[in-house]
């Protein structure tokens, strides 16, 4: 069930690092903190988000995929690695993960 924020949550945190994209009642978008790309989090605490909600926040986190890392550029990843308790999902472009662990910056 989802609900109120949960306290030690960092996506219920909300904290503003990074560059924010997007942000509604249901959903906000930001750079991911970890993994530097484009990420949407549900604003309510758990895994589920009813359908339409989920739609929605796809929806969002594939305009500013395409905005920022190129439209066909990138990937939905939705395995919820770190914070498994709180829905999130990702998108990766091909060199998020050399940008992360081997330096350099997003391709133009």
């Amino acid at each position: 069930m989802a609900g109120e924020p949960v306290a030690g949550c960092e996506l219920c945190e909300a904290a503003r690092m990074g560059s924010w994209y997007h942000e509604d009642g249901v959903c906000w978008v930001a750079d991911c903190e970890s993994c530097g790309v484009p990420m949407v989090v549900w604003t309510r605490h758990g895994t589920d988000p009813p359908a339409e909600e989920l739609e929605a926040m796809l929806g969002a986190l594939g305009r500013v995929a395409d905005e920022v890392l190129g439209a066909g550029n990138w990937k939905l990843d939705r395995v919820m690695r770190q914070i498994p308790e709180h829905f999130h999902a990702h998108a990766r472009d091909p060199q998020w993960w050399f940008r992360r662990f081997g330096g350099g910056s997003r391709p133009s």
